[in-house]
């Protein structure tokens, strides 16, 4: 018999208005650690956003904990919110003060967000899909590796490379889906919630977000209409949602165009873009998303330390900045292993992988 996973995985968020957060980080941080929560907790002004794991007695007592604090204590659903792991996916335990719960550069507060509460259910959204309705559109509220990784069938993907752009997002989704009901969402639907806000207050009334998120449909409707893996916030990072008899795996490889569901990081730090590559090609390049982050290692030598690469590059840079004599010989040693590691590699981007535009909305 299968043992059943020791740890549980919560991730939830709320808007609520917060008039002391700095108070409730101390109080939640002290929590937390007392009981060895590992996670991340993010608080501010408008609300909480949250992502922890535990055991089963650590996530009872967390629970029991949110219903004694002034804020939190009536959070929706923490129940379903919880999923089985099988061990901590975190290494420290997280608790922060940020302006915003989730970045679109706008405070909103709680009544802002329950007067624009416009839900559709998953059921509504299957109907959509299955009908192939033109007068609806189903749009991806995630960033560009996550919508390349897995999306529904049917989805674009949002407009902006960050939620800095929001006003002139607002703009492109006037004129390219004026007279259509168009259906958000997101992983956890809070980028969903807030954008709701910020378009109510630009007039724009044709936008509904999915309630619950992707996980909770694929759970009801194993159908195919999710293609792909689903980009997750933890270790396993690209994960099936699927039966093997309705997955598939859409995202292709950024240095073969081969098929494949792993998801990485760029080991240029300045650039860490999340890129979509085959365990092989990936460390193959050596572990650059493109010609640009590999070449510009010699300007600060700011390459991840990784696991499987011997060379300790933070001990290298520590070094050039206490000797900098000691830095022509490093970067020479350095640069003779790149150039062994990649001799047969060949980029197919010229520059970082950062940012992508993925859709035309301007057709």
């Amino acid at each position: 018999m299968k043992k059943k996973p020791d740890y549980h995985l919560l991730t939830y968020y709320k808007f609520v208005n917060i008039s002391d957060p700095q108070t409730q980080v101390a109080e939640h941080k002290l929590f937390c650690e007392w009981i060895w929560m590992k996670g991340r907790v993010y608080i501010s002004e408008e609300g909480i956003s949250a992502t922890l794991t535990g055991n089963e007695g650590q996530i009872m007592a967390y629970k029991l904990y949110l219903k004694q604090t002034p804020y939190f204590h009536d959070v929706d659903d923490l129940d379903v919110k919880t999923t089985f792991v099988e061990n901590h996916q975190f290494d420290k335990m997280i608790v922060r003060y940020r302006e915003e719960i989730v970045a679109m550069w706008k405070v909103v507060t709680q009544e802002q967000v329950e007067q624009s509460d416009k839900q559709i259910s998953i059921e509504e959204l299957k109907r959509i899909i299955d009908e192939e309705d033109d007068s609806r559109a189903i749009l991806d509220m995630r960033n560009d590796y996550e919508w390349e990784l897995g999306h529904f069938k049917w989805a674009i993907p949002a407009w902006t490379l960050n939620f800095r752009d929001v006003q002139e997002m607002i703009k492109k989704y006037k004129s390219s889906l004026e007279g259509k009901k168009v259906v958000m969402y997101c992983t956890w639907w809070i980028r969903c919630e807030k954008l709701s806000v910020l378009l109510a207050e630009e007039g724009v009334d044709n936008f509904y977000w999915l309630d619950w998120w992707v996980v909770k449909y694929t759970n009801q409707f194993d159908d195919g209409n999710w293609k792909g893996n689903l980009y997750t916030f933890d270790w396993r990072v690209s994960c099936p949602i699927w039966s093997e008899w309705t997955h598939t795996t859409i995202a292709t490889c950024i240095y073969t165009w081969e098929k494949t569901n792993n998801c990485e990081n760029c080991r240029y730090s300045p650039c860490n873009a999340r890129i979509i590559a085959t365990s092989k090609a990936y460390r193959k390049h050596f572990w650059f998303c493109s010609q640009e982050c590999y070449e510009k290692w010699e300007k600060d030598l700011l390459i991840k330390n990784l696991d499987w690469d011997p060379v300790d590059y933070k001990s290298l840079r520590w070094i050039i900045k206490h000797d900098p004599t000691q830095k022509q010989w490093i970067l020479e040693f350095v640069s003779n292993l790149l150039k062994k590691k990649t001799l047969h590699a060949e980029f197919k981007h010229h520059t970082s992988q950062k940012e992508k535009v993925l859709y035309d909305w301007s057709k």
